[in-house]
């Protein structure tokens, strides 16, 4: 397996688009994008636990009843959540870019992003559909990344190259993300593509499991958005024997989509809304899998811890306090932190205690933007990682008036 350029376009069989038809006022930012596979492929979600749900999520799962799809539509600029007539519009789209592409209305996923309790009017998709579907290309892949960004400030895209079965396959995958980011099954929005071939029910099983590996370890502010959503459609082109059971392909398969995953991940953190520095919590030495997560999400998700990391302040008690009411079952007095960067690596604290350190080492060390808190329990052989970013003054500007 290797790391590649590119994102949803870099799997056979695949093109995309995305263009400005009118949804944003900003005429500079595209607000529409498609991603087409030449033939029906496999296809599996994950959605937000959030209990508002918007129209587009709801309409995608009933279209996804099969394990089967072939176009993903999506706009930003609006969320298409809390309309009365939100279900009509996401069906709307769905049949509308069917007709276009002559497909089944059944194998289309939309998803839309951007403001809650808005009206989303049908008439700019509708009239700039045309352009979106002229402008299909493998060449467009970044096009479709940047329609779909909102408060996003750079496009997130990431692709690899794994042999299934003696054949080339490929993942590539586009995400959006930067605020309202603290995700309970999947994050964001986020589109992947495969040529693999593999059944729906080991696509879904592979990226169940990645999710709560890679975007489930993802905290920006705490907040769950009512659109989080992501997709994977793979249609088999590369010709690999299909993936149908638990075996060495399907691991390497899954291996490789949380490559992608954990990508973009990052990548979403690092992005946060004001963000300045992207934090990423690794935990060694827990007893099992729930308590290494937990512990690693309790840090990145401290408001405290990341006001600190702002400030380039090694107040490492903040660590070991969201250690401590995170609820997992831990031996506080085993409990070893070190902070670490491109500038160098600092310990901190050695078996729940502080330890001597110079002050103007950990300040240069946490000035980095990408900056690691690193965690060993002591207590196991199981690890976890997640990821976040600091909070700023500029967070607060973003979202003091994000809607007017």
């Amino acid at each position: 397996m290797k790391k590649i350029n590119g994102g949803v376009c870099v799997p056979v069989g695949f093109k995309a688009n995305g263009i400005h038809c009118g949804i944003r006022k900003n005429k500079v930012k595209k607000d529409l994008s498609l991603i087409c596979s030449e033939k029906v492929g496999t296809c599996a979600a994950v959605y937000t636990k959030n209990l508002v749900k918007g129209a587009p999520l709801l309409v995608t799962k009933k279209h996804l009843e099969n394990g089967k799809a072939q176009v993903i539509i999506c706009n930003s600029g609006n969320a298409n959540t809390c309309n009365a007539d939100g279900i009509e519009i996401a069906e709307k789209m769905s049949s509308l870019i069917a007709k276009a592409l002559k497909v089944k209305t059944d194998d289309v996923v939309v998803a839309s992003t951007g403001v809650i309790g808005q009206p989303l009017s049908l008439e700019p998709i509708k009239a700039g559909i045309p352009e979106l579907v002229k402008g299909l290309s493998a060449k467009n892949g970044k096009a479709a990344a940047e329609g779909i960004m909102t408060t996003d400030t750079v496009l997130k895209e990431s692709a690899v190259e794994v042999t299934l079965g003696g054949k080339k396959c490929h993942i590539g995958g586009i995400a959006k993300g930067s605020g309202m980011i603290h995700p309970n099954m999947a994050t964001m929005l986020v589109f992947i593509t495969s040529d693999a071939a593999i059944s729906a029910e080991m696509l879904q099983k592979a990226l169940s499991y990645e999710a709560d590996e890679t975007f489930n370890m993802i905290s920006i502010d705490g907040d769950t958005s009512t659109n989080d959503m992501v997709t994977v459609l793979a249609n088999g082109m590369a010709g690999n024997a299909s993936i149908d059971s638990v075996n060495a392909d399907y691991r390497k398969f899954r291996e490789a989509l949380g490559v992608v995953m954990a990508d973009l991940s990052r990548k979403i953190a690092k992005d946060g809304e004001g963000a300045t520095k992207l934090l990423e919590c690794r935990v060694e030495g827990a007893s099992g899998r729930r308590v290494a997560r937990t512990v690693a999400k309790a840090v990145i998700c401290s408001s405290l811890f990341k006001a600190a990391m702002f400030g380039a302040d090694a107040n490492w008690g903040r660590v070991l306090c969201a250690i401590g009411y995170s609820g997992a079952d831990v031996d506080v007095n085993k409990i070893d932190v070190s902070f670490r960067s491109k500038a160098g690596l600092i310990d901190v604290c050695k078996n729940g205690a502080g330890v001597d350190f110079s002050e103007d080492k950990a300040k240069k060390i946490l000035l980095e933007d990408e900056i690691e808190i690193l965690i060993n329990l002591n207590s196991g052989k199981t690890r976890a990682t997640a990821w976040g970013c600091d909070l700023t003054y500029d967070y607060v500007k973003i979202n003091g008036d994000y809607r007017t």
